[in-house]
């Protein structure tokens, strides 16, 4: 958790200054993206809200989304983290959206995809979105918690930037 902390206070910091807001979803990092942004004292003035989309219980019922949704579209992949990143920000009503969806490990996920597959997307103001791969080719699930978080904070740093 500790090598979260920097970069998840330079983003609320960013936030604050613009007087923006994120809201999270969250898969494979389990929690640790909401809790890096939750641990930057004043998080109440940009963290909206945030979820841990990891069942289709949770699909349905936080995201309010149905397979129907989906179309084509699988889980863990850019598309998909694209579309979770948009919905999120639209039903908590931020200004972004931050979405990782993966494969912690030991094993890979039902779709085909390895340990240490995860897909990070970041949605903002004016139609903004912009997603990435990460395959860090180990099957470590706590060491592969904290870089999909790293990964998914650094996107949505960039995209503050």
């Amino acid at each position: 958790m500790q090598s979260l902390l920097p970069i998840a206070a330079d983003i609320g910091e960013r936030l604050r200054q613009r007087g923006e807001t994120v809201a999270i979803s969250e898969s494979s990092s389990g929690g640790l993206i909401s809790a890096a942004l939750l641990a930057v004292p004043g998080a109440s003035a940009f963290y909206r809200g945030g979820g841990v989309i990891y069942t289709p219980q949770a699909f349905r019922g936080l995201l309010g989304l149905t397979k129907e949704d989906l179309g084509d579209m699988r889980s863990s992949t850019e598309p998909y983290a694209r579309l979770l990143s948009r919905t999120i920000r639209g039903r908590l009503r931020a200004d972004w959206g931050l979405c990782e969806t993966g494969a912690s490990g030991p094993n890979g996920n039902p779709y085909g995809d390895a340990a240490g597959h995860t897909c990070v997307a970041v949605c903002g103001p004016d139609r903004f979105e912009v997603s990435r791969t990460l395959e860090t080719g180990l099957s470590d699930r706590e060491d592969n918690m904290r870089r999909f978080a790293i990964e998914a904070l650094d996107l949505l740093h960039a995209a503050l930037a």
